[in-house]
């Protein structure tokens, strides 16, 4: 452990929470000093397995400078606001909140009590997300499409698929695009446990998101088109392919002439990190150095606002 950790906790130990506290255990700038659970039991087991303390969330906030949020989203707001009164950093699993006015509430909040936030948009620190963001930053955009897929889980799930699923590629759209959409069109089925989307900017950006709790097939790629090339992304595989601009030709053999197009795939090499310790060591250098979050909470609250007209739009539809 290095001199002067930060002092973190996690307040939710869930299936996503309980990762949260591995990975702030296994990095030497943090010291993990607690968890908290509704369900005690459960905090119990997690704090014994990784030697640190299971507490109420007031006693959690009196001995930490930061904390990993992972609690239902209904809850983000009350434990947060929580936090942020007491001084506390917070990362707040996505959606940041179960409302705009909440969202904008803890905002206010954060900046008020000069404590930083951060939104855990995980796939904004996927490797292969990280190696895209440079081969687009020259290209001319011109559509993207995402499709998170896969079959019903096994855990209960608050939000529907749009709200819990299609957030991410909605988060990672705005980040490519730097605007906001003019229209929004979608559409859902079975209570939007699958649901679609088609976004249109001012840049003539075309975007279409796909998500399913429905599918017997776990999918997480992105696609994008652009004036000179194809490029797809694999979530799952973090691999990135970039099908160059081809060139068309016809080729005479022996059976006469032949139409051929070769295309040429490059595969940029990328780095195999885990996107949640990259996540959590970037929060926490933040702290250290004052700096804004990758993804903040202005950030977190426009994919929140996005996905719910997404989910309004499409609930009209997204009866059984």
């Amino acid at each position: 452990m290095t001199e002067n950790p930060i002092r973190t906790g996690v307040i939710g130990v869930g299936s996503m929470g309980q990762h949260h506290v591995r990975v702030y255990d296994e990095l030497d700038e943090v010291d993990l000093v607690g968890v908290a659970d509704a369900d005690a039991e459960k905090a119990s087991k997690i704090a014994e397995e990784y030697e640190t303390r299971a507490v109420e969330v007031q006693g959690l906030v009196e001995d930490v400078d930061a904390v990993s949020i992972a609690v239902p989203t209904p809850y983000h707001y009350e434990t947060a606001m929580t936090c942020i009164e007491h001084g506390i950093h917070v990362l707040i699993e996505k959606p940041i909140a179960a409302s705009r006015s909440e969202g904008e509430e803890l905002i206010e909040a954060a900046e008020a009590n000069d404590v930083l936030m951060q939104v855990g948009h995980i796939e904004r620190f996927n490797p292969a997300v990280t190696a895209l963001n440079k081969v687009v930053d020259t290209e001319d955009i011109v559509a993207i499409h995402a499709e998170r897929l896969g079959p019903p889980p096994k855990r209960e799930i608050h939000d529907n698929v749009v709200i819990d699923l299609m957030i991410h590629d909605v988060d990672i759209v705005l980040s490519l695009t730097g605007d906001e959409p003019a229209t929004v069109q979608s559409a859902g089925t079975r209570k939007n446990r699958y649901g679609t989307a088609t976004l249109q900017f001012e840049s003539g950006i075309v975007a279409t998101l796909i998500a399913s709790r429905l599918t017997q097939r776990k999918v997480r790629k992105l696609q994008i088109t652009t004036e000179e090339n194809f490029i797809e992304l694999d979530y799952l595989d973090k691999t990135v392919d970039i099908h160059r601009r081809s060139a068309p030709e016809f080729v005479k053999r022996e059976s006469g002439m032949q139409y051929r197009h070769e295309s040429v795939i490059e595969r940029p090499q990328i780095d195999n990190g885990e996107p949640l310790k990259a996540e959590l060591s970037e929060f926490v250098e933040s702290i250290r150095t004052g700096t804004i979050p990758r993804v903040n909470g202005e950030d977190g609250l426009r994919a929140f606002e996005l996905v719910t007209e997404i989910d309004e739009k499409s609930g009209i539809q997204a009866g059984e």
